[in-house]
């Protein structure tokens, strides 16, 4: 279904978050996942961090290409404190850590490489087919029984036509932000694509949520590209085991093709 819900607020917020100053960061209401209007999506908190390992100690010709996020336990919407350290610096590669804690509590650690950017005469490889044409404007999308108000309306999804969150994976969907990550601040291509990386096990919806508890502990971003433009598609899929668990693996893609991978490993047991 892909009928707007009345719970979705008529004016967004300015941005997902508000500086504090000193590393501090006022969480605002569209930070709210689909489960509760208390905890936030993964996908803000996640490019927040990022932000901060972008310009801590930041080298010319260097990006971050991979970032591996874990989530000890959920985020709330509450201020935050966001820290970063080098734990190695080389000459072509260098390994970082951040961390976020709210309430003197680890909520969300990090690690990134970042590495000197390729030469110039670097081949351009693609291993996928490209992505669906971005489709045209679409009514508001729906989440069964999901918190619409926060994190999901801050977005704006776009679907392979007829189908929506509640369809049965795989999944292809084109996002963007409608605000800003930071109030006053300039989004980055890697913040652009931390804030919807965490949203690819949700277009890969092949493990019924409903039913059973299914959770993601982490999500890894990996880039061969900075990607370009505000819109990003997610093709996403997931596989499971019985006695094992879940993994969800999606292709990331702006308007000019490919540009990384998205992994997640999901919790998958029985809902009490």
């Amino acid at each position: 279904m892909n009928t707007a819900d009345p719970s979705t607020p008529a004016v967004l917020p300015e941005a997902f978050y508000r500086d504090l100053g000193h590393g501090r960061y006022a969480s605002g209401p569209a930070t709210a996942g689909p489960w509760s209007p208390e905890w936030q999506h993964g996908g803000p908190p996640s490019a927040l961090l990022g932000r901060a390992m972008e310009r801590h100690e930041p080298r010319p010709g260097f990006r971050i290409a991979r970032v591996t996020v874990e989530l000890p336990r959920p985020v709330p919407v509450a201020d935050l404190h966001v820290s970063v350290r080098t734990v190695r610096s080389g000459r072509h590669v260098e390994l970082l850590e951040g961390e976020i804690d709210s309430g003197g509590e680890t909520v969300m650690l990090a690690r990134a490489w970042r590495m000197a950017a390729s030469p110039p005469d670097t081949p351009s490889l693609r291993s996928a087919p490209p992505a669906p044409p971005l489709p045209g404007a679409q009514p508001g999308h729906t989440m069964a029984g999901a918190h619409l108000a926060g994190y999901i309306a801050a977005m704006e999804w776009r679907f392979e036509p007829g189908t929506g969150f509640d369809t049965p994976g795989p999944g292809t969907a084109w996002a963007r932000q409608l605000i800003p990550l930071l109030a006053g601040g300039e989004d980055t291509p890697l913040t652009r694509a931390l804030t919807v990386a965490d949203s690819s096990w949700a277009v890969a919806f092949e493990l019924d949520h409903h039913h059973r508890l299914v959770i993601n502990t982490d999500v890894t971003l990996a880039l061969h590209r900075d990607p370009v433009g505000e819109w990003l598609c997610l093709r996403s899929a997931t596989d499971a085991s019985p006695r094992g668990s879940g993994l969800a693996v999606g292709r990331l893609d702006d308007t000019a093709g490919d540009c990384g991978r998205v992994v997640q490993t999901l919790l998958v047991g029985r809902r009490r």
